[in-house]
């Protein structure tokens, strides 16, 4: 469940990661359905990118490391990285006139991947079964 988890949220970071180092204003239009006016702004689209593509990169890297802590702590900042997502996405949706195309589904994309790294962060039975009980 891990590796897939990692696989898919690599592929989605990578390529909005990519999309907003190419071109920021494409989706932020999408999304928020405004642009970038500003070289301050395109500056800061960019910069996201490049936290997105550092994201995607990592997510890839550990994508085989099923049950070391480093899979896990990636896992959990990935969940954090998500639940701010919908939390800041849908208050955006709801207080603000900001509304792309692919506002609400990007919330619900998030949300559905913070529910994965939530259930991909549970002891499995599986696990349980193969650790050794204690002696006592």
């Amino acid at each position: 469940m891990k590796k897939a988890l990692l696989t898919v949220t690599a592929a989605i970071e990578v390529g909005t990661g990519v999309a907003l180092l190419v071109w920021p204003p494409a989706p932020v239009q999408l999304l928020l359905g405004s642009s970038l006016d500003t070289p301050a702004a395109l500056t800061v689209g960019r910069l996201a990118g490049a936290a997105l593509l550092a994201l995607g990169a990592a997510c890839w890297l550990a994508r085989s490391d099923k049950q070391s802590r480093t899979a896990t702590g990636l896992i959990t900042a990935m969940l954090l990285y998500n639940t701010a997502a919908v939390a800041l996405l849908a208050f955006v949706g709801v207080s603000s006139g900001l509304r792309g195309v692919g506002l609400w589904p990007a919330v619900v994309l998030h949300a559905a991947l913070a529910g994965w790294c939530v259930a991909s962060l549970r002891p499995s039975a599986e696990a349980g079964a193969r650790r050794p009980r204690d002696a006592s």
